[in-house]
């Protein structure tokens, strides 16, 4: 990732020009970004001991438009530097006292909502055009991601004979699965914090045999976005120990349905197909048989 974008680089550039008050509140940030992160710019200036018109010029000095810009900055570095035992003791702080089932609800519903503000759909049209023109469709996420490729292979599959999804346990293994990925080729690759470094390798890999580059991730600031041709971001935040994926599966779940409106016609033909063999070796019992092919039919307009 660019150092331009790393708050504790730039915090440490302009450490000797900050004022008395600013370098207060910038050896707090290095100290306990933590804990600022989940602040105000009045909270973060009661705390340190300064004004909150202090706070917004340390911002500015720092090169970001507004105390938001800096609390983003400051999202993403704990988001990436936090070991998961941190994670449970800053939660622990952060949703004391609280409804923890609203409260986790509505953070989701946040970000599903801030992913809907934020999204560039003209990218978004580009990657799907990207992914039916491909030769090969590979998808890989691993760890927690794991869970989301297992979704979007799991559906792709159902509209396209091309597609592989890639199961790893180690680099090697990784590579021997994506090794023969050419220019005709598209991999979708899904990651968030904390980024996995075999999803980082394959898109450096991807990107040099010269093969398309989706990445499925949650900021601009996202190093999987250096090796991108397109980036779908969707919002993420850590949850205690775990990362809120809820809004990167509604994004999967907008992909997987604007695929299948492309190939309606050929989605009806291999459901056909399907239904025949799912009631020939009772693949489901009947209900399930027909709630599964009544939401393939909807998403592609048949009903």
């Amino acid at each position: 990732m660019n150092n331009k974008h790393d708050l504790i680089q730039r915090i440490h550039e302009n450490m000797p020009k900050l004022s008395k008050g600013q370098k207060l509140l910038a050896n707090y940030i290095l100290d306990h970004y933590e804990k600022a992160v989940f602040l105000t710019a009045a909270k973060l200036g009661a705390v340190v001991g300064v004004s909150e018109s202090t706070v917004v010029r340390f911002a500015n000095e720092l090169g970001y438009d507004g105390y938001p810009k800096l609390q983003r900055a400051l999202e993403e570095l704990v988001k990436t530097k936090l070991t998961s035992v941190q994670r449970i003791e800053v939660t622990s702080d952060r949703l004391e006292n609280q409804d923890i089932l609203k409260t986790v609800l509505q953070a989701d519903a946040e970000k599903i909502r801030y992913t809907l503000e934020e999204i560039d759909t003209e990218m978004f049209d580009q990657a799907v055009d990207a992914i039916l023109q491909a030769e090969k469709i590979y998808i890989l996420g691993v760890r927690s991601a794991a869970a989301l490729a297992n979704f979007l292979g799991f559906y792709m599959n159902l509209m396209f004979t091309n597609v592989k999804l890639i199961h790893t346990n180690s680099v090697s293994e990784m590579f021997e699965q994506i090794h023969r990925i050419s220019p005709k080729d598209v991999i979708i690759g899904i990651s968030f914090p904390r980024y996995s470094k075999r999803t980082l390798k394959a898109m450096e890999f991807a990107q040099a045999q010269k093969a398309t580059v989706i990445t499925i991730t949650d900021s601009v600031l996202s190093p999987m976005t250096q090796y991108a041709d397109y980036s779908l971001l969707a919002r993420s935040d850590m949850v205690s120990f775990v990362d809120s994926l809820v809004a990167p599966m509604s994004l999967i779940n907008a992909l997987i349905v604007a695929l299948s409106m492309k190939k309606k016609t050929e989605i009806k033909e291999s459901l056909e197909h399907l239904e025949e063999i799912w009631t020939k070796y009772q693949v489901y019992d009947t209900n399930e048989d027909l709630n599964l092919t009544y939401s393939l039919k909807r998403n592609t307009g048949d009903i």
